[in-house]
């Protein structure tokens, strides 16, 4: 008997919003990013809506025309775990660059985060996109498109091998005997490899849920052939149903290349639902948030993808301009699309910059609209599930409230938590340490 597949959501969780303008709107806590009770209400929001995870994004480089919750917000790992002590079941992810950042802090604190919150951790994997990063890390340049995910496949070999530094039955504290712990459970990893020279051990253990989940959300080739490799779950975003199916077949097959099945990847594309009660107040909704945009701000924002590119040197209504090379070392995926969209449909540099900076949610509707699009993407397999962005700290009481009742009663999501652990509830195996892997191999 086969377990009926359940649609997984996560909630990412953007200060004052992920837009340029948003901030502006009457409903937005103007502090909203480094203000911790607003991410305590929203996360434990999605804690009440079953919801398997939150998620905190993070990037390494600013400038004055950066998106206003970039300027100023928290770093991940610090409010994941203030986050941790106030909730009880929902996952925990945040995002750490393995292009600048060291594996075996990294393993500690990811480790770290998931002994607090009693194994609910989870890591975005990015290989940071923006080539203004390595000026604050006392690096020259910024590695290369393709070098960013060589250095990201070791990053992860090695710190998987250290979070199996200790197996699990590793610490006897026996406080009559005064054996603390068995030396024969503890291992040194001893890497020695083309970017990294790290000895181990690490010195903090796993959790009951094994290692923190991976998740990776580069769609370019090497996103997806990483993704396929080493990820537990992906993040994506897609405009068509037909592009998310075409993706999902894509990195599954790969995954299933690699040795692995197919359900050992969870697919999850980011949305952004704008809910009313009727069409009408829904289509109001998005009116007023995209009305707060100018065209100077759409360039902005649109540039950012490009290496902060300066769009206002060209006019705004002839053909969106040849970049060339422009932005192929950064948002790879997202520019090349960009550049594609505009190439197709002969659109001008205002609509593209109007497009990025102000997108029509194609989740836009009434609570049953709504619920009929995920429906439909998910039994279509174009996603496993879904990160619910919001613009307004609304949108998510919106979609919790009205949105999650519907998913529930047609039996395509959870009504309670499955587990206690970011895995289970995934449906994904633990990782079985690799040194009790080895002894069992041999009967030891």
């Amino acid at each position: 008997m086969t377990t009926q597949r359940k649609l997984k959501l996560g909630a990412i969780v953007h200060g004052v919003g992920g837009s340029m303008t948003t901030w502006r709107h009457p409903e937005v806590l103007p502090d909203a990013s480094v203000n911790f009770e607003f991410y305590k209400r929203q996360t434990l929001k999605a804690e009440e809506g079953k919801f398997d995870l939150v998620f905190i994004a993070d990037g390494l480089y600013i400038t004055e025309k950066s998106i206003p919750h970039f300027l100023n917000r928290f770093e991940p790992i610090t409010i994941l775990s203030a986050l941790a002590a106030v909730t009880s079941r929902i996952g925990l992810v945040g995002t750490l660059s393995t292009s600048y950042s060291e594996p075996f802090t990294v393993a500690r604190q990811f480790a770290s985060l998931d002994k607090i919150s009693n194994g609910r951790a989870g890591w975005n994997v990015v290989t940071s996109p923006l080539e203004g990063s390595a000026k604050n890390f006392s690096k020259k340049d910024h590695p290369s498109h393709p070098e960013r995910y060589r250095i990201a496949s070791e990053y992860l070999q090695v710190t998987k091998g250290l979070w199996d530094s200790w197996e699990d039955d590793a610490f006897v504290r026996d406080k009559e005997s005064g054996v603390f712990f068995d030396p024969s459970k503890l291992h040194t990893l001893n890497h020695e490899g083309e970017y990294f020279s790290v000895q181990g051990p690490l010195n903090i253990d796993r959790s009951k849920q094994g290692q923190p989940v991976i998740f990776q959300a580069g769609s370019s080739d090497d996103g997806k052939t990483l993704a396929a490799k080493e990820a537990d779950a992906v993040f994506t975003g897609h405009d068509k149903l037909e592009d998310a199916q075409a993706f999902y077949k894509d990195v599954k097959e790969r995954a299933v290349a690699y040795g692995r099945s197919a359900d050992d990847i969870v697919i999850m594309p980011g949305i952004n639902p704008i809910i009313g009660r009727t069409e009408e107040e829904a289509e109001r909704k998005y009116k007023e948030i995209a009305g707060l945009v100018t065209i100077e701000k759409a360039l902005d924002y649109l540039g950012r993808f490009f290496e902060h590119h300066d769009f206002s040197q060209y006019p705004l209504d002839e053909p969106f301009p040849e970049l060339n090379g422009i932005g192929s070392n950064s948002f790879r995926s997202t520019t090349d699309k960009i550049k594609k969209d505009a190439k197709e449909q002969g659109l001008t540099l205002r609509e593209v910059a109007l497009r990025a900076a102000t997108p029509r949610s194609k989740f836009l509707g009434t609570p049953e609209q709504v619920a009929d699009q995920i429906q439909a993407w998910f039994e279509a397999e174009g996603a496993d599930g879904f990160i619910i962005h919001s613009e307004l700290p609304s949108g998510l009481s919106d979609f919790v409230e009205l949105v999650v009742p519907i998913l529930q009663e047609r039996g395509i999501y959870r009504t309670d938590y499955e587990h206690d652990t970011l895995r289970g509830n995934l449906g994904l195996n633990i990782p079985v340490n690799r040194y009790t892997a080895a002894r069992q191999e041999v009967g030891i």
